[in-house]
């Protein structure tokens, strides 16, 4: 299958257009930079000039291709609503260039859309309210498709894409740590995440382009739920440092964002067995804690 893949210069896309290349599969990747060009080009995939807001370039990148795969996201986290805006219209832009054909496209959401304080399944309903609520309309932008002749179908990330070089939720609470001297976590430390391993979740997404059904919300989830203290006190050990329980008031002051501070604070395991079963997925490689302990984060300096 020829694959278009927007966001395969970013932290997780570099592994999955490996994977997509290893099981056979040609890459064409959306590149808004030379240094995009550059990386996907040393991955074996061939660059197409555009961004999000280039519609044009989207489409015609989508129209020459076997499939789809939707990772790019971004923007000013400031204005949610414009990061929504120009999320459901390029998913919008990419779908329509597929309707009739049958052919695959697969966007990308998170696992925080879904509801907080319970474990949530594939089969239950995202919150709108919830903290990544402005991901929901991309979610059914692009599963809306799957009644347009499309082979649509969703993949909701755990908040943590574990492995080298990881710059997310984790690499910042290493970095917090770094500078702050304490490795924090919020109240009881209980709450917990859903996490995966950046290999799995690429072997995730070729499954999805590969197989998924038509409408299917898929829980890139390897594990369950992990607690935010035992994430806390591994990074405390691996770094010499203590550990320390704040208040929601104290955490937004420490973690410099109120956002961060409730992102840090929120529990809600996810379950992804209804995925696993659906496409055979059987994630392998260290789990969260095994990555901490084993990987580059306590020994790779953070800025």
């Amino acid at each position: 299958m020829h694959v278009f893949v927007t966001g395969g210069s970013g932290l997780t896309g570099p592994t999955v257009v490996a994977e997509l290349l290893a099981a056979g599969h040609t890459v064409t990747g959306l590149a808004r930079s030379d240094a995009a060009a550059a990386r996907l080009e040393s991955l074996g995939a061939t660059p197409h000039r555009g961004s999000l807001e280039d519609l044009d370039s989207l489409r015609s990148g989508a129209e020459a291709a076997g499939g789809v795969l939707h990772m790019a996201f971004g923007g000013d986290f400031a204005d949610p609503d414009d990061m929504t805006r120009r999320d459901r219209t390029a998913i919008r832009t990419l779908g329509q260039a597929l309707e009739h054909s049958g052919k695959p496209f697969v966007s990308t959401s998170g696992t925080l859309v879904m509801p907080a304080g319970r474990e949530s399944t594939e089969k239950d309903e995202p919150d709108p309210s919830g903290i990544a609520g402005f991901r929901i309309p991309g979610e059914r932008a692009c599963l809306d498709f799957a009644s347009q002749g499309v082979r649509a179908s969703v993949v909701r990330l755990a908040p943590t894409v574990h492995g080298p070089g990881d710059y997310g939720f984790i690499g910042m609470l290493v970095a917090t740590a770094r500078k702050t001297g304490i490795s924090a976590y919020v109240g009881d430390g209980g709450n917990q995440w859903p996490a995966v391993h950046r290999l799995d979740a690429a072997i995730l997404f070729r499954l999805a382009l590969e197989k998924a059904p038509a409408g299917s919300v898929l829980h890139g989830v390897a594990e369950s739920g992990v607690t935010l203290k035992s994430i806390a006190q591994t990074i405390a050990q691996g770094l010499d440092l203590p550990t320390a329980s704040l208040t929601p008031d104290e955490a937004a002051a420490h973690f410099a964002s109120p956002f961060m501070a409730g992102v840090y604070g929120i529990h809600s395991p996810v379950s992804g067995s209804r995925t696993r079963a659906l496409l055979d997925w059987s994630p392998t490689h260290p789990t969260l804690l095994d990555d901490l302990k084993h990987g580059d984060y306590l020994t790779t300096p953070t800025s």
